[in-house]
C-alpha cells in the first residue's frame, strides 16, 4: 500500500513539531522534510509543496498565504494551522463535530484551516445553540479561556521553563486586553453572531490544557428556554469520542482546566441554574485546540478513522 506523503511546513514551531511527532510513528505516512539550510528556502519549499498529498501550514499568517501561492499542484491538499484562512468560504473550516455540513465540506475540499485554540471551545458552546434558534444572534456575549503556557509557543514555553525565571510567571496573566485577539474574528464569523463577544483569555503556570467559560443570563435566551434546553442540544450535538457532553466536573466540583492535557477530545458542560447558565469546554490546547485536530482532518481528507494515531 503506498504511503500518503506529507510536508509540514513550518515544522520548527509548536504547533508543527507535535504533528511531526505524531505522524511519525504512523507507517501508513511518509514525511517529507528539508535539511535545516534549506527549510527557509523559497524554492525548496515550493517543490516540497508541490510534491507531497498534504501540506500542513504551521507559519505565521503571511507566510501561510506565500506558502499556498506556491503551490501550482491541483492534487495538494492543504491543512493550515494558521488564522490566514479560518474564514474564507472557499476553505473548509476544520471542525467536523459542528455539524454534518462541516464534516462533508472537509472530506470534499483540499484547503482546510484548523480553528484556533481559544476559538474551538467557545464555537463549539454557541455554534449548536445559534444554529437551534435557542440564542440569537445579536446575543451580546463574554467569554474568557484559560491555558497552560504551551499555547504562547516555543518562546512562552522556554520563558515558563527557565531556572531563572521571573517571579511573575507564578500567577495567571490575562492578556489581550485591547479586545483584538486574533481568534475574535473566527468566533464571530463561524458562529453566526452579529458582534464578536467580550474576550478574556488567560495564561497559566502549567503546560497544557484549556478551559472556555460563556456565561448566559435565561434573558439571553430565546422563547422561555432554558439549561434543561442548551443540555438536550448539546447531547444530540455532540457524542462522538472527539467532542462529548458530560456532567462530571471533576473533584470538589471544580472545574480543573488540565484535565484533558495529552487528550485529543473535548468535554462539555453546563453548569448554574435556571436563571444563570455557565457553558464550559475543556481540551488540550494542543490536542483539540492544535495539532490534534489537524491530524484528525488529515485523516478525514485520507479517507480513513479520524482517531487514527490520536488519543481519545
Amino acid at each position: 500500500m503506498s504511503k500518503t506523503k506529507i510536508f509540514i511546513d513550518g515544522k520548527e514551531g509548536t504547533t508543527g513539531l507535535r504533528i511531526f511527532e505524531r505522524l511519525s510513528y504512523r507507517d501508513d505516512i511518509e514525511i517529507m522534510t528539508l535539511s535545516e539550510e534549506l527549510r527557509k528556502d523559497t524554492f525548496a519549499r515550493k517543490e516540497a509543496l508541490n510534491s507531497c498529498d498534504i501540506a500542513f501550514l504551521c507559519l505565521p499568517d503571511a507566510a501561510a498565504i506565500e506558502a499556498v501561492s506556491l503551490i501550482e499542484n491541483p492534487d495538494v491538499k492543504v491543512i493550515d494551522a494558521s488564522t490566514a484562512h479560518r474564514t474564507l468560504p472557499d476553505w473548509a473550516y476544520g471542525f467536523p463535530e459542528l455539524s454534518a455540513a462541516h464534516l462533508e465540506k472537509i472530506k470534499n475540499s483540499k484547503r482546510v484551516a484548523v480553528p484556533g485554540c481559544h476559538a474551538s471551545g467557545f464555537i463549539a458552546l454557541v455554534y449548536p445553540l445559534i444554529a437551534a434558534g435557542i440564542l440569537p444572534a445579536d446575543a451580546l456575549l463574554t467569554c474568557h479561556s484559560i491555558t497552560g503556557y504551551s499555547g504562547g509557543g516555543k518562546k512562552m514555553i522556554a520563558q515558563y521553563e527557565s531556572g531563572a525565571r521571573e517571579d511573575f510567571l507564578n500567577s495567571p496573566r490575562q492578556y489581550a486586553l485591547t479586545q483584538e485577539h486574533k481568534h475574535l474574528k473566527e468566533m464571530k464569523a463561524i458562529t453566526g453572531i452579529e458582534k464578536a463577544p467580550l474576550f478574556s483569555p488567560i495564561v497559566a503556570d502549567y503546560y497544557s490544557g484549556m478551559a472556555v467559560t460563556v456565561p448566559l443570563f435565561k434573558e439571553n435566551l430565546c422563547n422561555g428556554k432554558g439549561i434543561c434546553d442548551i443540555i438536550n442540544i448539546y447531547k444530540n450535538a455532540y457524542g462522538s469520542d472527539f467532542v462529548k457532553y458530560t456532567e462530571e466536573t471533576g473533584e470538589d466540583a471544580m472545574f480543573c482546566a488540565e484535565k484533558m492535557s495529552g487528550n485529543d477530545g473535548m468535554e462539555i458542560l453546563v453548569k448554574g441554574n435556571e436563571e444563570r447558565i455557565i457553558l464550559l469546554a475543556r481540551y488540550d490546547n494542543l490536542g483539540k485546540g492544535a495539532s490534534g485536530a489537524a491530524v484528525e482532518c488529515m485523516n478525514i481528507l485520507m479517507g480513513i478513522d479520524p482517531k487514527t494515531g490520536l488519543s481519545l
